[in-house]
């Protein structure tokens, strides 16, 4: 949930600091006011387009930051602010944006600088914010796939895995022919290429980690002085004048005289025996590594040139010598293809067509998963449109196979486009009144019939989309009497349990809140300025009775104030 919203010199607001509670949350006021300022902040403030008009005038920049905190230990958004090193362990999410005159944004969150698309990504997991022009998105048929999906996530997404783990090598493949049947002068093109690389890196015949070894060669012979001098004097020290390994064993000898009569004695007899034989065999190796030592300037020419001639392959190739073999690999086998194009062609098309079968079972099976779902979708919002007072209006999602081209392989006698979520075409349609068939929803809607349609989807996706917040900005614009009720009821259902903060003209709604925040704007040293009130019981009475009458507020708008306040709390204890 939002907990605290700080604005700071932001359109019309100087400062600006407002603590939010769960359950329902409303902001009234005159219209000016700065309801939808706060709002806009915090639009912006989850990666909303910014610009310069938004900074007070006369300021150098805004400043928005917004408290939220997380009750899910698994939401979504923990994981994947881990995935971008945002620290989360506390349960709380900071955003902060800065906007400057200029126009530019700094972004924030717990503190970590990020950029404005990944504010964006983390914002739009945790709030979701519907204004009374946001009814696009239910407009807009390329959305209804994913809100449905989203719906019946648990099954569709079971079926959508299944599908697409053949959905995959059947991409694959369809590129792999398209790459064989491209133009041949393009095909010549590339084969001359390719025989030309590969002849190259067999030319040079290269083994597995030779580089390494000749760089540890190359070593060895550049430092040939500074090995021989300290192998000389290490042996030297054991076997020269220093006689190290004579004192060792006449050290031995002693102790060996005396080792029968004490225990201990002999344990150290024997260790430094053990030690003797050890510093012995190691000197013979000293000895043998001296006389194998040689320095061989031209061999260090021939590492050279080799090492030169691997650093060509490797800039042109690949970043060692195993990258440069298994690209040549890739390359021979490419080569083969190309060359036995035909063949290759054949034997691709044939396990496409196999694998088309398959394909279309999987890709049936999840249309049919999502229509259960559409046809669960469809009681749920019917139920809830009666409640808004649209009992006769008709929902449907309607289905329909994404066309591909002409050869395309046909699921229901359509030449059908796959994609990774399957060949379904899917939009809500609608019918308002009694005996007009259903239309698409773009078609049929007016503004308050789009804002009941929305909030009856917005009660049941709510529960799906695992947002903490959810904002309505004047949804209710277009609507009055006992159809005003009936939203005010339902926006207060979707606040239980969860935080909902909504922007109201409605009386009803008002009197549903949970909180009650009024804003208003006065003008202090020739500026305006905005502040928010939590309104006690009577003031909320008062509000609410402005709310119903207008300016003048009357005892007899009050007692009406009351009645309603006192409807909402019998509705609100049901």
């Amino acid at each position: 949930m939002l907990a605290e919203l700080s604005i700071k010199n932001f359109a019309i607001i100087e400062s600006l600091t407002v603590s939010f509670e769960k359950g329902l949350t409303v902001l009234t006021g005159e219209t000016g006011a700065g309801k939808s300022i706060i709002i806009d902040a915090v639009h912006l403030l989850v990666g909303g387009r910014g610009s310069s008009e938004f900074v007070r005038y006369g300021e150098k920049r805004a400043e928005l930051e917004g408290l939220f905190l997380l009750d899910d230990e698994k939401h979504p958004c923990i994981d994947r602010c881990n995935d971008f090193g945002i620290d989360t362990s506390d349960g709380m999410i900071v955003l902060r944006r800065d906007i400057s005159s200029s126009g530019k944004s700094i972004c924030r969150i717990n503190g970590k600088l990020v950029t404005i698309g990944i504010l964006r990504e983390i914002g739009q997991m945790i709030i979701d914010i519907h204004g009374q022009h946001d009814n696009q998105e239910l407009m807009n048929e390329e959305n209804h796939w994913k809100l449905l999906d989203q719906f019946g996530s648990g099954k569709i997404n079971h079926a959508l895995a299944s599908y697409r783990e053949i959905y995959d090598t059947y991409a694959k493949l369809v590129k792999k022919i398209k790459q064989l049947s491209e133009n041949e002068q393009e095909m010549a093109h590339r084969l001359d290429l390719i025989q030309f690389q590969l002849e190259e890196i067999e030319k040079a015949d290269l083994k597995i980690k030779e580089d390494e070894r000749l760089m540890e060669e190359k070593s060895q012979i550049s430092n040939f002085e500074k090995i021989f001098e300290s192998l000389q004097n290490s042996y030297n020290s054991l076997h020269g004048e220093q006689r190290g390994l004579d004192y060792i064993g006449h050290s031995m000898s002693q102790l060996e005289e005396v080792s029968a009569i004490n225990e201990s004695l002999k344990e150290m007899s024997e260790t430094i025996s053990n030690c003797y034989y050890m510093l012995e065999d190691l000197s013979f190796q000293i000895r043998n590594e001296l006389d194998q030592l040689e320095f061989d300037p031209e061999r260090l020419n021939e590492i050279e040139t080799r090492l030169a001639e691997i650093t060509h392959l490797k800039r042109k190739y690949g970043q060692d010598v195993e990258e440069i073999l298994e690209y040549a690999a890739a390359i021979e086998e490419e080569i083969d293809t190309i060359q036995n194009r035909d063949s290759h062609l054949f034997k691709l098309k044939n396990e496409l067509d196999s694998l088309v079968k398959d394909l279309i079972v999987e890709a049936k099976n999840v249309t049919a998963v999502r229509k259960k779902s559409a046809a669960e979708l469809t009681k749920q919002i019917q139920r809830e449109l009666k409640e808004l007072y649209m009992e006769k209006t008709k929902f449907e999602v309607v289905f329909g196979v994404r066309e591909g081209s002409k050869d395309a392989p046909q699921v229901d006698g359509v030449p059908a486009k796959f994609g990774e979520n399957g060949v379904d075409e899917t939009e809500f349609y609608l019918s308002t009144n009694p005996g007009e068939p259903l239309k698409p929803l773009s078609k049929i809607a007016s503004g308050g019939e789009l804002s009941r349609i929305m909030l009856a989807m917005k009660s049941i996706f709510s529960k799906h989309q695992g947002v903490t917040s959810i904002i309505f900005d004047e949804v209710d614009t277009g609507v009055s009497g006992r159809v005003a009720q009936a939203i005010a009821e339902k926006i207060y259902k979707v606040s239980v349990g969860s935080q909902v903060l909504c922007i109201t003209h409605l009386p009803q709604v008002a009197a549903m809140a949970d909180t009650h925040l009024f804003i208003s704007k006065e003008t202090v040293k020739g500026r305006t300025k905005t502040s928010v009130k939590p309104l006690l019981e009577e003031e909320k009475i008062k509000e609410v009775g402005r709310m119903i009458a207008g300016v003048e507020v009357t005892d007899l708008t009050k007692q009406h104030a009351k009645e309603l306040l006192a409807l909402a709390d019998t509705v609100k204890s049901l």
